[in-house]
């Protein structure tokens, strides 16, 4: 194919109707070739190796494979009432050939998405505007950093993804939805998102990296003295009732574990959200499909499972999930969420744990803050400059807290 490669966008209202082996060759990652041939010039070396790693730092990211957005279709997660309608955007050649997708929904709300718009959409209704319908370019209920932009590396890499980022625009105007707000996105496509017009913003969460720790002793020596005897002492105390930790994956996940699991969903769910997200038959069918992408880790009492948080594995990292209970233990929610990821992570020779939205708790367990990224198109001039004025400051306050927040992690000061 030479430079008169031309592509069109459709939209597709169901992932089934993609190709799942096309769809994850395209989350792979990005990686632009120069059109003439498929080798960067020499002196175009360090910019290949910097896009290389961008690419596949999460090549195993298990938020954008077909099989969990299509597990959340198929159990009626996302669809129908939910407020999640599919809207996948398809970027494709002439002859049908797919180069780029994006997983995109339109919503009737703001719920699931953990970036917080609400203010947004007050305010532009009562200026007399719809805020809603509005798309949203992500994985739905998955506060998890992961690609968007979803391209199939190769010469026409870069022109794929112009036209899929295009075809969002046309998207919003077609639907007649207020905004695009791509969400989670990693750092290398938010800044190609915003030169090319997106509004900026940044939040914080905090993730645990391993610094080569053999032994969880190992990461504990790392740790200030005080700050290592209170964990090893919420590590003792989330026992003592003669609860015992098991570690859950592939076949170990059977119905009866998913009927326990989601009581202890439902219920913390319930008083968290007032109403869960997940279906049952979503951690059935997930459970079919990418089994040896979970764990689960579950706590028992008296023969009884008490307590759960369900994880997803990347290449190099654990991702928490969702955490549940129906008894309510001191430090439990610290040993089963936090610990025990940080344990396996260790055991696996894993690099980082992810452990979810929001919650500096976790700061002194470890996990230190880092930066997340979305990129917003606001259809409507005068709400555009609205929020653009509101980010900016937003963004510098983001930054100043997470330094802030940085100083006070528990490891040991090493002298200047």
């Amino acid at each position: 194919m030479g430079e008169s490669t031309k592509f069109q966008v459709r939209v597709e209202g169901s992932i089934k109707s993609i190709d799942a082996r096309v769809w994850d060759s395209c989350a792979k990652g990005f990686l632009a070739l120069p059109e003439s041939k498929c080798e960067a010039p020499e002196s175009n070396s360090q910019a290949l190796e910097s896009k290389l790693e961008d690419a596949f730092s999460d090549p195993s990211n298990p938020f954008i494979s077909h099989s969990f957005l299509a597990a959340l279709e198929a159990s009626k997660s996302v669809g129908g009432r939910s407020g999640w309608l599919p809207q996948h955007l398809v970027v494709e050649d002439q002859s049908g050939e797919i180069y780029a997708v994006a997983p995109c929904y339109l919503k009737a709300h703001s719920q699931g998405e953990y970036v917080f718009d609400h203010g947004w959409a007050d305010a532009y209704e009562r200026a007399g505007g719809s805020y809603y319908p509005k798309l949203q370019v992500a994985a739905p209920f998955t506060p998890v950093t992961g690609r968007r932009l979803l391209v199939k590396s190769g010469p026409h890499a870069e022109a794929a993804r112009n036209v899929l980022v295009a075809g969002m625009v046309e998207l919003c105007k077609m639907r007649k939805a207020s905004s695009v707000h791509v969400t989670f996105t990693k750092e290398s496509e938010w800044k190609f998102l915003t030169q090319a017009g997106m509004l900026a913003r940044t939040d914080r969460q905090f993730h645990w990296h391993n610094q080569g720790y053999k032994t969880f002793d190992d990461f504990l020596a790392a740790l200030s003295s005080n700050k290592r005897k209170t964990i090893r002492r919420e590590r003792r105390q989330a026992l003592e009732s003669g609860i015992e930790i098991s570690r859950l994956t592939g076949s170990d996940l059977t119905e009866p574990v998913w009927d326990a699991f989601f009581e202890f969903y439902m219920d913390t769910g319930s008083r968290k959200w007032g109403q869960p997200y997940l279906t049952r038959t979503f951690f059935s069918l997930v459970s079919e499909t990418m089994a040896e992408s979970i764990l689960l880790v579950m706590a028992k009492r008296n023969e009884n499972y008490i307590a759960g948080a369900l994880n997803f594995l990347g290449a190099n990292t654990i991702y928490g999930r969702n955490w549940g209970a129906i008894e309510h233990h001191p430090f439990l929610h610290f040993e089963v969420c936090y610990y025990q990821a940080i344990e396996y992570a260790i055991e696996r020779g894993l690099q980082s744990v992810e452990a979810g939205a929001q919650g500096e708790h976790k700061l002194l367990r470890g996990y230190v803050p880092v930066p997340t990224y979305s990129a917003h198109y606001i259809a409507n001039p005068s709400l555009r400059r609205a929020v653009g004025d509101y980010l900016e400051q937003e963004r510098e306050y983001v930054e100043a807290e997470r330094e802030h927040l940085a100083e006070a992690a528990p490891y040991k000061r090493t002298a200047p």
